[in-house]
């Protein structure tokens, strides 16, 4: 296995890529701390996974509040008494063209997407430096890119992988290393609500001619986590079926 007894933190694990990471690192050995604001799916999750022996931990987590964020770093450490592997892949999006978008729409974005990764490095950096390992995995996107009527969702995934590569450097003498996954269209919830016709105009565009799976992002994920990508820091790997090959 992978990541056998490693301690990871997951944000936006109740459903999605969230939920595909959480099963996945399971499956490779890990204890999984599960971050989201969807209590229901949480525990319907932990209930699953932990019907034999425990291995996922629910929090209820608003990951913009950093009395929360402080809160559970405390709390894992006291259970667990290390970090091995963040990941920020907690993210939401409140599309709108830029004339139309809202103050509110910004600012929600902007602070779920960018804020709070930053908000839970901060915290966990000072554990994993004593540890002098770590693992810290960003969800970027195609559209750090640009996409149309995304200017909050693209600026906040962009900013990701600046804030990647400005951790890699800052973080390395640690041996803590940093690195982002920037997923294409993918087959979640959040596109769920996209017209069919819409889809298939976007399919068009990618070279293998679907969206992707949850669990091809979360093997990703799990690469990166993984001591198969030991000297691998400061990256962003597009899992997006060949889309942003002709950006």
């Amino acid at each position: 296995m992978k990541l056998k007894d490693k301690v990871a933190i997951v944000t936006g694990a109740g459903q999605g890529i969230g939920e595909a990471i959480t099963r996945r690192f399971v499956a490779e050995g890990s204890f999984v701390v599960m971050l989201d604001i969807n209590e229901q799916a949480l525990i319907k999750l932990a209930n699953e996974l932990n019907k034999d022996s425990e291995k996922v931990v629910p929090f209820t987590t608003d990951v913009t509040n950093v009395d929360q964020i402080k809160a559970l770093v405390t709390d894992v450490l006291e259970k667990y008494k290390k970090i091995d592997i963040v990941i920020n892949n907690a993210g939401i999006t409140k599309d709108s063209l830029t004339v139309k978008m809202t103050d509110a729409q910004w600012d929600s974005v902007i602070d779920i997407n960018l804020k709070a990764p930053f908000l839970m490095v901060r915290e966990v950096f000072p554990v994993m430096k004593a540890q002098n390992s770590g693992v810290i995995l960003n969800a970027s996107s195609v559209s750090a890119l640009g996409n149309l009527g995304q200017a909050n969702y693209a600026a906040s995934k962009a900013g990701l992988i600046g804030m990647t590569k400005t951790w890699a450097l800052e973080f390395a003498r640690y041996n803590i290393r940093v690195n982002a996954i920037g997923p294409g269209f993918t087959e979640t919830p959040m596109v769920q609500t996209v017209p069919e016709n819409v889809k298939a105009k976007i399919v068009e565009k990618i070279p293998l001619k679907r969206f992707a799976q949850p669990e091809e992002i979360a093997s990703a994920y799990c690469f990166l986590a993984s001591d198969e990508a030991s000297f691998i820091t400061g990256q962003t790997l597009f899992v997006d079926g060949g889309l942003t090959c002709g950006f």
